[in-house]
């Protein structure tokens, strides 16, 4: 299932249909709203500027690589450390610290290191770095949470200078795509072995390759990047002296820090200022391509939802139309499937085909309430863990427990602080007692089978301990395919049987979004702001 999915933050975050190819797409808004358009990029920079304010929605918990598994961590980090790959804002995958990979065969993959690579203390990067910050992420004392991303790896080794080699106890092509994201981070060993426990930390620094170094950070306050004028790649040097953070976690607030000019600009636009944000004269909302869909996830198969004809039964008395023009400011289309459209850029021309080959979601809470009594599950209790970090959270979570009632389930729903909603996605003991949650779920990369990934039985990322044999062998398969068209084709059997199963429940899907205060332009619009060195791109707008 969905990764770092703590946060429902702007359920402007769902993908927008089939546009994350690179094209821009126009699109028409859930629930009667205004169409909007799809597209990379935001106009290029004209100019460069002495300093930004960059809006989070929440301060990061961490800067350490390898702990990072949400957006405002890897908001930030992505500017300041780099991975062997790089996603691009067109949703591909292009060579980033690897000059170029192989596959010699099924079970090795081959890295050939970016030569005269600097770290932000000069230091030149060389393969023992890389080797030091991959095996992090298999250390049990790390406790990554993208350790179940190498389960397969039987070593990691370096195989020259500026080469390392990763040998596998069986084939692997989605890690060497992950090499893209967080697992394929690159820090400096020698920094690793001194900066003990405050490594990531506010008390701490980090020492990367990317276009921006840590520069100071008041914890509860502000984070503030320096322009690394060393960085590598010239094509990427930055137009901008100085990025500060700001956090702010009220929507409110922040829309108004967006209208005031006290921050040029922030992802993940708070979806109930939409409006208002697009139709104000201080700036421009953009969106852009997404890999992440708003669902419904089971977190207990041993309760009621443990029957699939309940299940299916509050699939079916969801009004998702009305959830996306409440949710997400009618910027959105009803999900057919638990992983977006957007997540199908490695393969787009097929995606539409097989989203077409999926059922449309039913709205029939007459045949729902029959499948409440077929199942026995008249009057049971259903519990959905709620949560004040967002109001898109509160809004689903409403509109699932009125379908609840019309169709004979008791939804109670149990809210929780903040810092617990997110301890869901990373603690086991956190879900004791709930049934559904509700989550944001995106890729990382532009492959399907990421997402599907977290439904393998045992994953780190299976918050239900769902498990169908027929399922794991799919995806064992699709993960053994080298070929992505092929590797598409095998995908799509591992959605038709997570729609037919239902161990997540898909509500729905929307583009990404970032607002651009007027004297500010050059953002990637899309999710691949999560490694992509976004800032650097940023200039004045005249």
């Amino acid at each position: 299932m969905p990764r770092a999915t703590a946060l429902l933050v702007c359920s402007a975050v769902v993908t927008a249909a089939a546009g994350c190819s690179g094209a821009t797409k126009s699109q028409s808004g859930g629930g009667g709203a205004p169409a909007y358009t799809v597209t990379p990029n935001s106009p290029a920079a004209k100019g460069s500027l002495d300093s930004l304010t960059w809006s989070l929605y929440a301060e990061p918990y961490t800067l350490d690589y390898a702990l990072a598994y949400d957006y405002p961590p890897n908001t930030v980090l992505a500017n300041v450390c780099e991975q062997l790959l790089r996603v691009t804002p067109d949703m591909k995958i292009e060579p980033g610290l690897a000059v170029k990979y192989a596959n010699p065969d099924p079970k090795t993959w081959v890295y050939t290191l970016r030569p005269g690579v600097k770290f932000h203390d000069g230091s030149t990067m060389t393969a023992d770095d890389v080797v030091a910050s991959l095996k992090r992420h298999m250390d049990p004392a790390t406790g990554s949470p993208w350790g179940s991303a190498f389960k397969n790896v039987a070593s990691i080794k370096k195989s020259g200078p500026l080469e390392v080699t990763i040998r596998l106890s069986k084939p692997d092509v989605l890690l060497n795509e992950l090499m893209a994201a967080s697992p394929g981070t690159v820090e400096s060993a020698a920094f690793l072995a001194k900066a003990g426990k405050d490594y990531g930390g506010p008390k701490g620094k980090v020492n990367c390759t990317g276009p921006y170094s840590l520069d100071s950070w008041a914890q509860g306050d502000s984070l503030t990047l320096k322009k690394n004028p060393a960085y590598w790649d010239r094509s990427l040097t930055p137009k901008t002296d100085t990025v500060k953070f700001t956090f702010i976690e009220d929507p409110s607030a922040r829309t108004n820090a967006f209208l005031s000019g006290t921050a040029d600009g922030g992802y993940l636009v708070p979806s109930s200022s939409l409006t208002q944000l697009r139709n104000s004269s201080k700036g421009t909302v953009y969106f852009g391509p997404n890999t992440a869909a708003a669902d419904l996830a089971v977190l207990d198969f041993k309760g009621p939802l443990g029957d699939l004809k309940v299940r299916q039964a509050l699939s079916m008395a969801l009004d998702r139309k009305s959830i996306v023009k409440a949710a997400a400011g009618g910027v959105g289309i009803p999900a057919r499937a638990p992983a977006a459209r957007g997540a199908w850029a490695l393969a787009p021309e097929k995606a539409d085909d097989y989203f077409k080959a999926l059922p449309e979601p039913v709205y029939d809470v007459a045949a729902a309430k029959k499948l409440i009594t077929e199942a026995g599950a008249t009057g049971r209790k259903v519990t959905l863990v709620t949560s004040s970090l967002a109001p898109e959270i509160s809004v689903v979570a409403n509109a699932v427990q009125a379908a609840g009632k019309q169709i004979g389930l008791d939804v109670e729903l149990k809210a929780v602080a903040p810092e617990a909603y997110t301890s869901i996605f990373v603690d086991p003991s956190a879900r004791k007692g709930l049934d559904l949650v509700i989550t944001n779920g995106y890729d990382n990369t532009p492959d399907p089978l990421e997402f599907y990934q977290y439904l393998r039985t045992g994953d780190f990322g299976n918050y239900g301990n769902w498990s169908d044999a027929e399922f794991d062998a799919a995806f064992d398969k699709a993960n053994a395919e080298p070929d992505a068209a092929r590797r598409a084709e095998l995908t799509a059997e591992l959605q038709r049987i997570a729609v037919r199963e239902l161990p997540i429940i898909p509500l729905y899907e929307a583009p990404y979004s970032v607002f651009l205060g007027s004297r500010v332009t050059g953002a990637p619009t899309g999710i691949a702001q999560l490694y992509y060195p976004w800032a650097a791109t940023i200039g004045a707008a005249q």
